[in-house]
């Protein structure tokens, strides 16, 4: 039975209230564009969150390699809905810019924070370097099948429209195929170097005061019910975030790359976190990277073939220059600290710096320049 003191306690589920007001300035104040979008980032988070929560304790019971393939999975799934709504209304350069920010998000942001909280804990904590260096190779495919369609555009020029077309799907094709047969590598033929060590879990879980998992049942229901609501509230999001960004003079690109990835990630940042936290770092690696992992590999690829059903016009995979350079430098140096096999507080500080720089680099970038 919770005590007063532990529902006064500060905590996300605080930001459910802003669940009805979105709602309620959707249908009376339609004309409220920003106070909407910054209602509905705020009612997403904390539905992410339980989303997150019933997926963690999901994983509870499947070990730390599939259990990272359910958090990136359901973690991905506010942020595949947010793009679907995006998509639908023909907002494609969001789409692909909510894409860029979840990869860099996910491998600067949410790594770096679990590497930080994780460090401030532990003063050095230990994953394994083979499945880390699997994962940046992963990575890496993703990069190229983003700098490639790119290449092509500015090399062809603006005269192979339907060749790009034809082309990203092709490649969009390889990438599912790639994924496929990663997962059947990880939670199969090799998974035993996707296996963690959580010997400490259990006794940081009674430290925590965490009792017990959670039924099946339960998982389930407050997973679909938080889909369910996330899908909702996606929607009445992505109305707003045209004239929100211009009266905020902020360029479209900025808000998908930071805003909207920051809030449809909100899952991954609070599990893989607390898992860092509790020292099982092969799940916050495999939470972090295998959801970047997974946006490239399966959900950039399903949203260009979707996009010939659902959208006005079809969907590219050709990125901007900034983009593509961003999601190089990112995989280049998440690679860089994470094959090693071992982490520490400031390793999650230069992640954090870079994931800073970047941010503020598409802050600062007109929209002329993108």
């Amino acid at each position: 039975m919770p005590t007063v003191r532990s529902l006064l306690k500060p905590r996300l589920d605080w930001l459910l209230v802003a669940l009805p007001v979105a709602v309620g300035l959707e249908f009376l104040r339609p004309e409220a564009h920003t106070w909407i979008f910054f209602t509905a980032c705020a009612a997403i988070v904390p539905l992410a969150g339980w989303m997150g929560k019933a997926t963690e304790h999901l994983a509870e019971r499947t070990g730390e390699g599939i259990g990272g393939l359910l958090n990136a999975t359901f973690g991905n799934a506010a942020e595949m809905i947010i793009a679907l709504m995006a998509l639908r209304r023909g907002l494609n350069e969001i789409v692909k810019a909510s894409l860029t920010g979840s990869i860099i998000g996910n491998i600067l942001l949410v790594l770096g924070l679990s590497f930080l909280v994780g460090g401030i804990r532990y003063k050095n904590q230990e994953f394994n370097p083979l499945g880390a260096r699997t994962q940046a190779t992963l990575l890496t495919l993703a990069t190229i099948g983003l700098v490639a369609p790119a290449a092509f555009h500015f090399i062809a020029g603006p005269d192979v429209r339907l060749r790009e077309s034809r082309l990203s799907i092709d490649i969009s094709i390889v990438l599912l195929v790639t994924y496929g047969l990663g997962l059947l590598f990880s939670l199969h033929t090799h998974k035993n170097l996707f296996a963690g060590h959580s010997g400490e879990a259990a006794a940081a879980e009674r430290e925590d005061g965490h009792v017990g998992q959670w039924p099946v049942r339960k998982s389930m229901a407050v997973l679909l019910g938080a889909t369910a609501l996330i899908a909702w509230v996606a929607e009445i999001l992505v109305g707003s975030v045209e004239e929100t960004a211009e009266t905020l003079g902020m360029t479209e690109v900025f808000v998908g790359v930071v805003v909207v990835a920051v809030i449809g990630n909100a899952a991954e940042h609070s599990t893989a976190i607390l898992v860092a936290a509790k020292n099982r770092m092969d799940l916050a690696l495999t939470i972090a990277v295998g959801s970047s992992i997974q946006i490239a590999l399966f959900v950039a690829p399903v949203l260009v073939l979707l996009s010939y059903v659902i959208a006005p016009r079809p969907m590219d995979l050709v990125f901007t220059p900034v983009e593509v350079v961003a999601v190089v430098l990112a995989v280049a140096i998440t690679g860089q600290i994470a094959g090693d096999g071992r982490s520490n507080w400031f390793e999650g500080v230069l992640l954090l710096a870079v994931y800073l720089i970047l941010a503020m680099v598409f802050y600062f970038l007109p929209a002329s320049a993108i």
